[in-house]
């Protein structure tokens, strides 16, 4: 498996063990006024890094060029500025504002360059190879 795949499945899973955390105390303390933060690492951080990870296991070609490394730390800077900021804003810290504007940026910055690896032509999904029955 690519070393960029990896990486993102690894995060991925921090990420998971963050929303599920978020998850818990919302429903311990029966307070959801930061379901969105709970949402958006979830989604920005678990399925979307694994699913990031998915493609790049499958390209390691396109995984093992510069620009998909630059777009993992561009896009993981992006969600984890983003979350903390999100969940302090969300629980009434308005200060966190411009900070969650700016990740969201960031973030929308890493899936662009997702796109362009995506793409770009270097290199197709890998198949398994057949093996012989035996």
């Amino acid at each position: 498996m690519p070393r960029l795949a990896e990486l993102y499945f690894k995060t991925a899973v921090i990420f998971f063990i963050i929303g599920i955390g978020i998850g818990l105390k919302m429903a311990i303390s029966e307070d959801h006024t930061v379901i969105g933060a709970h949402a958006h690492c979830n989604l920005l951080g678990w399925v979307s890094m694994a699913l990031f990870g998915v493609y790049y296991a499958l390209n390691p070609a396109k995984a093992e060029r510069r620009i998909a490394m630059i777009q993992y730390y561009i896009y993981t800077a992006g969600v984890v500025i983003m979350v903390p900021s999100l969940y302090m804003m969300l629980e009434g810290n308005m200060a966190m504002e411009p900070l969650v504007a700016a990740s969201s940026l960031i973030v929308f910055v890493g899936v662009l360059l997702f796109a362009f690896v995506l793409f770009s032509s270097k290199s197709t999904i890998s198949a398994p190879t057949p093996q012989p029955m035996r």
